[in-house]
Formats: C-alpha cells, sequence, structure tokens
C-alpha cells in the first residue's frame, strides 16, 4: 500500500515559517551540530597539513658511501666517509631525519620498497674528483647524488629531496674551506672553484609511469575505494529502509509511504549487508574500468588490484552498515567521521605521516585511508611487495571486515533482545 500525502488537511490551519523561527528549541540542535562539525572539520583537515615542516618527525632517509678513492694526503678516511659521518651526525642535534645507512642494494631495495623518502649518495670517485680538483686533470667539479622517490608521495619526495640538497650544500661549504685552505698559491680562478667544489645531482631513484598523477594516483584510487564504500553502504542503508515501510520515499513534491514489513534489527543488518557485498562487486569493477580503461592510468597487477579494492570497498560498507545499525539516524554523521573527516589527514599520502603531529600518526594506526592508500601504492608503485605496505594492507582490511561483523550484530542483537523494535511509521 502506497500514499501520497495531500497538501494540507481540511479544517486544519497552515503553520507558517515565520512562526516556527521564533522557537529556540528549533534552532538549537542544527545549530550545534553544524558548529561542531565544522569546527572539527577545519581543525582536522589544516591541522594535519597547515606546518609540515615544524612538525617533522624522524622522515627517513638513504645515506649511502660508495666513495672507493685513497684518502687525501694527511687523512685518515675518504672524504665520502666524512661526509656521510658528518651528515649522519645531524641526527643526534636534530630528530627530524632518520638517516638510514645503506649500500648500493640496499638502497635499491629501500627505494622499491617505499621505505625511504630520498637518498643522499656519494659516488665512488668522490675523493679522486676532489683530488683532482688542485691538478691540471680537472676536468669537473666531483658530484654528490640525490635521488628522489615519487612513489612514496610528491611533497615527502620534494621534503627529503630538500634536506638532501641543503645536506649536500653544507658539505661543500665545510670542503671548500678545508681545500682553500691548503691552496693558498692557487690563482683565483682555482681558489673560486675550491671554494664550492661540489656539484648537487639530483635525479629520480625509482621513476613512475606518465600516467600515475606525480605519486598521487595511488592516494586518489584509494579515497575512490572509501567513497565508493562510504556512499554505497548509505545509499543501500537508506533503500533497504524505504522499500521496507520505515523511511520515507521522497522525489520531488512526490511522497511515498510503502507498508512496512516485520523484520528484526538483526536480520535487517543481514539484508544489507549482503545487499552490500553483491553490489560492491559493481562498484568495484567501475571504479577499475573508469581509472584504468577509460582514463589510463599506469597499473600493474590488474587482478590482485581488482580483489583488493574490492575487499577495501566491502570492509567499508559493511564498517557503514554496522555504525548506522548502532546509531540511526546520526550513524552516517558517525561514519562520515570514522571513513572521510578522520581518516583523510592521517593518511600519510599526500603530507608523509612524519611531518604531521603526533595524533594524526596515532590515528593512522587504524584509520582506513592510511591502509588502503598503503596497500594501492605497493601494488601501483612497487611491484606489490609485501613489505611496502600491501601485508599491512591486508592485514587491516580483515581486522575491519571482522569488527564491522562484530559491532554490528552485537548492538543489534543487544536491540532485538531489549525488545527495541524500530518503529513503524503511521500515517496521519
Amino acid at each position: 500500500m502506497s500514499s501520497t500525502t495531500p497538501p494540507h488537511s481540511p479544517g486544519r490551519p497552515q503553520v507558517r515559517a515565520a512562526a516556527l523561527l521564533r522557537r529556540p528549541a528549533l534552532w538549537l540542535v542544527p545549530t550545534v551540530l553544524c558548529a561542531l562539525v565544522t569546527l572539527l572539520l577545519s581543525l582536522l583537515y589544516m591541522g594535519g597539513i597547515v606546518n609540515p615542516s615544524d612538525s617533522l618527525n624522524r622522515l627517513p632517509i638513504a645515506l649511502v658511501d660508495e666513495d672507493e678513492g685513497r684518502p687525501l694526503p694527511g687523512q685518515r678516511e675518504t672524504l665520502g666517509k666524512q661526509i656521510t659521518d658528518a651528515v649522519a651526525a645531524t641526527e643526534a642535534r636534530d630528530d627530524t631525519v632518520d638517516w638510514r645507512r645503506l649500500d648500493r642494494d640496499g638502497l635499491a631495495d629501500a627505494l622499491a620498497a617505499g621505505k625511504v623518502y630520498g637518498a643522499f649518495v656519494v659516488p665512488a670517485d668522490f675523493t679522486a674528483s676532489v683530488a683532482a680538483l688542485s691538478t691540471e686533470r680537472a676536468s669537473a667539479r666531483p658530484s654528490i647524488q640525490v635521488l628522489t622517490n615519487p612513489g612514496v608521495g610528491s611533497l615527502g619526495s620534494s621534503m627529503a629531496t630538500r634536506i638532501s640538497e641543503e645536506a649536500a650544500r653544507q658539505a661543500s661549504k665545510k670542503l671548500g674551506g678545508q681545500l682553500t685552505a691548503a691552496a693558498r698559491d692557487a690563482d683565483p680562478r682555482a681558489r673560486l672553484l675550491l671554494s664550492d667544489p661540489v656539484e648537487v645531482e639530483t635525479r629520480v631513484g625509482h621513476p613512475l609511469g606518465g600516467h600515475s598523477g606525480l605519486g598521487l594516483s595511488a592516494f586518489y584510487y584509494a579515497l575512490l575505494l572509501v567513497l565508493a564504500g562510504f556512499i554505497g553502504g548509505n545509499t543501500i542503508s537508506m533503500g533497504v529502509d524505504t522499500s521496507l515501510g520505515y523511511a520515507d520515499s521522497e522525489l520531488g513534491p512526490w511522497h511515498t509511504r510503502r507498508p512496512t514489513v516485520p523484520i528484526s534489527r538483526t536480520q535487517t543488518l543481514v539484508l544489507k549487508m549482503a545487499m552490500t557485498a553483491g553490489i560492491s562487486l559493481v562498484t568495484t569493477s567501475l571504479v577499475m574500468l573508469g581509472t584504468v580503461v577509460i582514463l589510463g592510468m599506469d597499473a600493474s597487477h590488474l587482478p590482485m588490484l581488482w580483489l583488493f579494492s574490492y575487499c577495501a570497498v566491502l570492509a567499508v560498507g559493511l564498517g557503514v552498515q554496522a555504525i548506522n545499525a548502532a546509531f540511526g539516524g546520526i550513524g552516517q554523521l558517525v561514519s562520515m567521521f570514522v571513513f572521510i573527516a578522520l581518516a583523510l589527514p592521517s593518511s600519510g599520502a599526500t603530507v608523509p605521516l612524519q611531518a604531521t603531529p603526533g595524533f594524526f600518526r596515532f590515528l593512522s594506526t587504524f584509520e582506513p585511508m592510511h591502509q588502503l592508500s598503503s596497500g594501492v601504492r605497493a601494488i601501483l608503485y612497487f611491484d606489490a611487495r609485501a613489505d611496502a605496505g600491501l601485508a599491512r594492507g591486508w592485514i587491516m582490511i580483515a581486522v575491519g571486515t571482522v569488527g564491522a561483523l562484530l559491532f554490528g550484530f552485537a548492538m543489534t542483537r543487544y536491540y532485538d533482545r531489549r525488545g527495541l523494535h524500530r518503529l513503524t511509521p503511521q500515517p496521519e
């Protein structure tokens, strides 16, 4: 049975909006909720990105010394060893950077797994090239290599590059002071070269494809998965409630109310979760169709990407259904904070977690966006390596799915046992 509500009931006076606007109680709840949500969103979104340099804490950067030359006369160590020791010593005074000493093989592995944001590399011929500056054999300035890793995010990679380049410039100035002091009789041109002898060579250490959004495609793809699960879960929940007669359907001026189907809260949640599992097959496939097939996003390991994407969408969708079942009318607001408001600034995909305040690093241990973006990034950029974030992504998807099932059904069974049945809408 369905009916269309008449414009007004005969004989009843119509209430005017102007009269209702003078009621303080009508303003109270929406004003407080809107104010709190707006303030919290402002603090969360801007708090994570407003000052990344001051929040920087132990950003991992590789430190590689390949210098194989003989030490300069009167010195016991190569210049590469002296420079890398000096750079690493800054860690004791300043904990903004985590300088990780690696060899060439370790560097390649760290870049390929996204474990470092960049690298500071002293090449094998560095000491020999410096020694040649004071002779006629000097043909080029010695160089220090700064390697970037765009797969970990453009901002994080650029911060590591800036830090490494500054360290290289400081090393050049210190070395220049030593060389000019030892070459007082050199001609002015040679002394100018010796005063700043090192050239900084910046290049990509782990290149990405041209359709990877400069290292941001993984974040936006993961965001699509979260939105697909969040919007899909709420849409399914609303559609089921309307079809079962527990919510009204309004389309423009048409207002429809269906007959109420007698069903427990637990069985309603079973229905919604089952539909979420089925519809997520479609939405996941469409996400991949739009991003990979139509837009040409660089992607490999496509079967694994689809499976990971489906499980991610499903986990978010089940979480939404559990929250809606537990909190009722404010469930959408609660799930918005859980899956969107708290998740985005703690994802670590645009601003590295090492450059965010401690509160956001804490959130990243369980908020879904960090886990999903790390897993997607591992598949898209790092050859689907488990240690690049994929293993943790799978684990957290499983934990989230089990948590949603346990929480949702625990709450609905509690409501059903207490006799807190959903109210049946009664027509006027």
